[in-house]
């Protein structure tokens, strides 16, 4: 039997964002070996808004292993950064699409429900992984409950911790 070859998509603002409104912070490294050992993921694709200021962290994240696609970011007038990663996922969802047996998507945004429904559909959606249970949307639901997995009760497994000098 052919060995799977599972690939995890993850929408990291989403993720990130999802996780903090949680209280808590994830731990990225903890999460590549999760990912790893629950999924069978082979290559966890993170994609990300680009400021040359966080090349330590983007360094670590490729130390994890995960495989980085950046987007440029704009700051806008109030201040706030604006990565929107929405089109890379979903267009490196399907350039790898022949490469990998079924795709983990990690995000709550409804804007990938047509990527998500298109893949569920053809067999290739292994899970739709929701950072919050309480918070996502409701173009989501349909997947469930088969085809949906929620990280709100992974804060022990998967909470950064600060480690000790």
């Amino acid at each position: 039997m052919k060995k799977e070859k599972n690939y995890a998509f993850i929408d990291s603002q989403n993720l990130n964002l999802a996780i903090r409104d949680q209280g808590w912070i994830l731990d990225f490294k903890r999460f590549g070996v999760y990912l790893k050992e629950k999924y069978k993921i082979r290559k966890a694709f993170l994609f990300i808004g680009y400021l040359p200021e966080n090349q330590q962290l983007y360094n670590n994240l490729q130390a994890y292993g995960y495989i980085l696609v950046f987007k440029p970011t704009l700051i806008r007038r109030t201040g706030e950064i604006k990565g929107n990663v929405d089109a890379e996922l979903v267009l490196h969802t399907m350039i790898e699409y022949k490469k990998y047996s079924k795709a983990l998507i990690v995000t709550g945004d409804g804007d990938f429900y047509c990527l998500v429904d298109y893949l569920n559909k053809k067999q290739k959606l292994l899970k739709l992984l929701v950072p919050n249970v309480k918070k996502y949307s409701k173009l989501l639901k349909p997947f469930a409950p088969n085809k949906l997995d929620f990280m709100n009760n992974l804060r022990n497994k998967l909470e950064f911790k600060k480690r000790p000098c």
